[in-house]
């Protein structure tokens, strides 16, 4: 079956950096878009990033442009977030997700969730 699974949370201070990594199994990447949520307490589910890993096209909500890139390994099915200079407000919990293409991410139609990461930013 399908299994998203995250890891390289952690707690670092603001303006460090973090790497999340999600192993996918289960499926055929190549025809999938696999992207990261996010969800900080008190606050509803959000887009970060995604990647088509067919065509390489990428997503980025605004509040993460120019800090976070999205990857993945030439080798495996582990797609990678690396966010750098993160702020207090980046903390939260980030899920690895898998859908259709950009269209059904931006549109949050996602079939597959991993259980997510812990991310903490603060001093």
């Amino acid at each position: 079956q399908v299994q998203l699974v995250e890891s390289g949370g952690g707690l670092v201070q603001p303006g460090g950096s973090l790497r999340l990594s999600c192993a996918a199994s289960g499926f055929a990447l190549n025809y999938y878009a696999i992207g990261w949520f996010r969800q900080a307490p008190g606050e509803e589910r959000v887009g970060v990033s995604c990647l088509s890993i067919s065509d390489g096209n990428t997503y980025y909500a605004d509040s993460v442009k120019g800090r976070f890139t999205i990857s993945k390994d030439n080798t495996k099915d582990i797609v990678y977030l690396q966010m750098n200079n993160l702020k207090p407000e980046d903390t939260a919990v980030y899920y690895c997700v898998a859908t259709h293409d950009l269209g059904y991410y931006k549109d949050a139609i996602i079939p597959y969730w991993g259980r997510g990461t812990q991310v903490t930013v603060s001093s």
